[in-house]
């Protein structure tokens, strides 16, 4: 599963929300929601997103910053969307190496200050 997926999964159990009930609800199908919250589907739309965030009461801007959209002027604090609307879309293989890398920076950076 997915950070989206997690995410809206989380979101919708914390409403009491069933599939069936998000399907009545936003008129996205049940089997296609299921999907998304299990992964199968890594591109929902935006305009699904900002269906599911409105009768989930979360910000839009959240729920596409975790779909990998592009948000620019959020200001969230850890940089994220100005990150990605630099590079757009990574896969999750490029955000392990990208970790892993400014890892290796914040080390180089820190035994520098240190000497």
């Amino acid at each position: 599963m997915g950070k989206l997926g997690t995410f809206l999964a989380a979101a919708r159990k914390k409403k009491n929300l069933t599939l069936r009930a998000v399907e009545r609800a936003t008129g996205i199908s049940n089997a296609y929601l299921s999907q998304i919250e299990t992964g199968d589907v890594r591109e929902p739309s935006p305009t699904m997103l900002a269906k599911l965030s409105d009768l989930y009461a979360i910000p839009c801007e959240i729920t596409l910053a975790y779909a990998g959209y592009p948000v620019p002027g959020t200001g969230n604090a850890d940089g994220a969307a100005s990150i990605a609307s630099r590079i757009g879309r990574i896969t999750e293989e490029e955000e392990v190496a990208l970790l892993e890398y400014l890892d290796f920076l914040r080390t180089k950076r820190d035994r520098g200050a240190r000497k």
